[in-house]
């Protein structure tokens, strides 16, 4: 059986996938699989895939979505440790071999996340941060306050633990962009994450990344928040290192979702959100102004 399962969801990238599948077989760790599930790709992702022959397990199916489709490969996989990689992302050289090598030092580790860059759809480079956030990093150890706030792992740059989807459950199939986030979250509840602070991952930007669907980004938070998040609060305060560090977590956490629930038009909840969140941190003065801004009239249709 191979140490590592490199599952790769296909959608629509066919212009990607030649450069995808040469960062992997240019990996310096070579004790790997390659799981491809197409989920009803209609350029020629699919012919694509097949011209690779034996290097490639390559499944089609009909289309099901990310989760569904991630929760495919890990099925069809056989590897211990599991590395999923965007159709449309690269990887340098060393990354398998430099995660492989972390977590086979350190047991308590479900997974291990890298640094990286935002690329263009030409592989350049992207100055800034043009999804509005700075590649996330993370220290190397219990995280759980970091991933209350926020999603703070790419998933292009992970390596995880089969064992993980087994004592865990796989990826939440009713959520759209969100669903690592919440996986994320439920492995650092029960483990340790590890970070390797070099750029070993690219993420590609471009028109059809998931993460430009606004609308449907805030339900998933919402969905994440408190169907997950705030749904074990006594599990977090358990797993907490610093309880001051997770009240804060938490406050802002009430209050990103109060945000989200005014974008998305839901008044009542949002001032719900905000009230837990300077419940928590009373000095919160932007959860103060926004519950404010929650009573303002709505301005009429144009």
């Amino acid at each position: 059986m191979p140490k590592v399962s490199v599952l790769i969801p296909s959608y629509n990238h066919a212009r990607f996938l030649p450069a995808t599948l040469e960062s992997v077989f240019q990996q310096t760790f070579s004790d790997y699989e390659v799981v491809v599930v197409d989920d009803g790709s209609v350029d020629d992702s699919v012919a694509i895939l097949q011209s690779y022959g034996e290097r490639v397990r390559l499944y089609v199916q009909q289309n099901r979505g990310t989760y569904s489709t991630l929760n495919r490969c890990v099925a069809e996989s056989r590897g211990e440790y599991l590395a999923i990689l965007n159709s449309d992302d690269l990887w340098m050289p060393t990354k398998l071999e430099k995660q492989v090598a972390l977590l086979e030092a350190n047991p308590q580790l479900g997974l291990v996340h890298t640094g990286g860059h935002f690329i263009d759809a030409a592989g350049q480079v992207l100055p800034g941060n043009p999804l509005g956030f700075e590649w996330p990093r993370t220290p190397t150890g219990n995280i759980i306050e970091a991933l209350v706030r926020c999603n703070k792992i790419i998933a292009s740059s992970v390596l995880i633990r089969r064992e993980c989807f087994e004592r865990l459950g796989g990826f939440r199939e009713d959520l759209y962009g969100s669903g690592d986030w919440e996986m994320w979250f439920r492995v650092a509840l029960e483990y340790d994450i590890g970070y390797i602070d070099e750029p070993l991952t690219m993420y590609r930007v471009h028109g059809a990344n998931a993460s430009f669907q606004h609308m449907r980004v805030y339900e998933d938070d919402v969905k994440v928040r408190t169907g997950t998040i705030h749904a074990c609060e006594s599990r977090l305060w358990q797993r907490a290192t610093d309880r001051r560090a997770m009240r804060l977590a938490l406050a802002h956490s009430y209050a990103c979702m109060g945000t989200e629930y005014a974008l998305l038009g839901d008044r009542r909840n949002a001032r719900r959100a905000y009230l837990r969140s300077l419940r928590l941190y009373p000095l919160r003065f932007k959860s103060l102004l926004r519950l404010g801004l929650t009573f303002l009239p709505l301005k009429p249709p144009l």
